[in-house]
């Protein structure tokens, strides 16, 4: 038969969609008020109704390569008007926990992510590390009240009299730059992954290929701008404010990754090239009255507000709109909370002079930070890389290289 089409369903794929929240995809009957209702939704390529008639035949394929799935951002519109209560946001915020484990790297961390009942494991694993790095540095041990006034968390794994490097740096360095750099090729592996899977789905019009350099200026950068801007975010209706959370949060990292930059700086390079006396107060606590420490206690306030809000918004959305609680939405928005509180708690306690407890939170903030990083490819973390490149992946389909009809667009 002429333009037929062979359905293969994947019934294991039904089956995690169902578990990871898009249980309700049952209740769909196509009725397209969701792709009417969506302000992300283009004539063009509408969503999320091409999606649930996918998600209900199985089409895992077809799912986890439509760039679409990344462009929701799940702002809830469409639950809210759906006259079934199939809720395709939360459809497609399952198929998106399922696309981040397929194209996780390597596979058995992206799987040993994917659930809650592998957490006890996930917090194991940096803790053991961290422990361990503990004891062997000799750092075990605490200070003075006296002592940690004076240096706060700077020796924490320790003091050598090693010129180049402190200790306490060396073992920080050891711990999270290898963790940075995996999570970052896991990302660009994955990423690379879904775009090779996009342009095998979508089948764009031309195979060009832009250079490193066009791609970045042409489709990737424009695509990051419009992240942080949060501009398709407040197209949003039914759940608008959820801004309100999302923007301070990218902000917050945006303000922490300064602050551990000016850190680096200083107390890596900086304090090679100045006095002794200038150098010993470069590697101690940052006054509170240093622009920086200003800069860091404003985002990590922004941060637990930002989470706090998204939080709340999480917890609306499951008591008034049915939303299913997982492990997927929930991890994220514990683990970030983690972070903010343990780091600004340590701060605080530290102020106070209370070294035992002030170390016990400074210990859980390495882990909680390193957990970020680490699980970072396979979480709901990797929205901010693997969304970005579906929102250049459309400027890509979209510009007249690829689809001549578009005329420059």
């Amino acid at each position: 038969m002429s333009g037929a089409m062979r359905v293969e369903p994947d019934l294991n794929f039904i089956k995690y969609l169902k578990s990871a929240g898009g249980d309700s995809v049952k209740k769909c009957y196509q009725c397209a008020t969701c792709s009417v209702v969506c302000p992300l939704s283009s004539d063009g390529n509408p969503f999320p109704r091409k999606e649930m008639i996918w998600a209900q035949w199985g089409l895992k394929d077809k799912l986890t390569g439509d760039p679409d799935v990344l462009l929701c951002h799940q702002c809830g519109d469409c639950t809210a008007y759906c006259p079934r209560g199939a809720k395709p946001g939360d459809v497609l915020g399952a198929i998106r926990a399922y696309a981040y484990t397929s194209f996780g790297f390597p596979q058995g961390l992206a799987k040993l992510c994917s659930s809650g009942k592998n957490l006890p494991i996930m917090i194991a694993i940096p803790v053991v590390l961290i422990g361990l790095l503990w004891i062997v540095s000799g750092g075990m041990h605490l200070p003075s009240v006296e002592k940690f006034q004076e240096v706060g968390f700077g020796e924490f794994f320790g003091h050598w009299d090693f010129f180049w490097l402190t200790k306490n740096v060396f073992f920080i360095d050891l711990i999270f730059v290898p963790a940075f750099f995996f999570a970052a090729f896991a990302a660009i592996k994955g990423s690379k992954a879904m775009w090779n899977k996009m342009v095998e789905t979508v089948k764009p019009v031309s195979d060009f290929r832009p250079s490193v350099l066009q791609f970045t200026t042409d489709f990737l950068a424009p695509a990051v701008v419009e992240t942080v801007k949060h501009k398709r975010f407040n197209e949003c209706g039914a759940n608008h404010n959820r801004v309100n959370g999302h923007l301070p949060l990218v902000l917050a990292f945006i303000a922490l990754l300064l602050v551990t930059t000016y850190s680096f700086l200083s107390k890596d390079v900086i304090s090679l090239f100045v006095s002794e006396e200038l150098r010993a107060s470069l590697h101690g606590p940052i006054a509170l009255a240093n622009p920086v420490k200003l800069l860091a206690n404003i985002g990590a306030i922004a941060l637990i507000i930002g989470i706090g809000i998204l939080w709340a918004n999480r917890s609306q959305a499951e008591d008034e709109q049915g939303s299913t609680p997982t492990f997927y939405d929930w991890f994220l928005i514990g683990e970030i909370m983690v972070v903010g509180i343990t780091g600004l708690g340590a701060e605080l306690i530290r102020l106070l002079g209370i070294p035992s407890f002030a170390y016990f939170l400074y210990f859980l903030h390495l882990v909680s930070i390193f957990m970020l990083f680490l699980y970072m490819p396979y979480t709901k973390f990797a929205h901010m890389v693997y969304r970005t490149v579906a929102m250049a992946f459309e400027k890509y389909r979209d510009s007249a290289f690829v689809n001549p009809a578009a005329g420059g667009k």
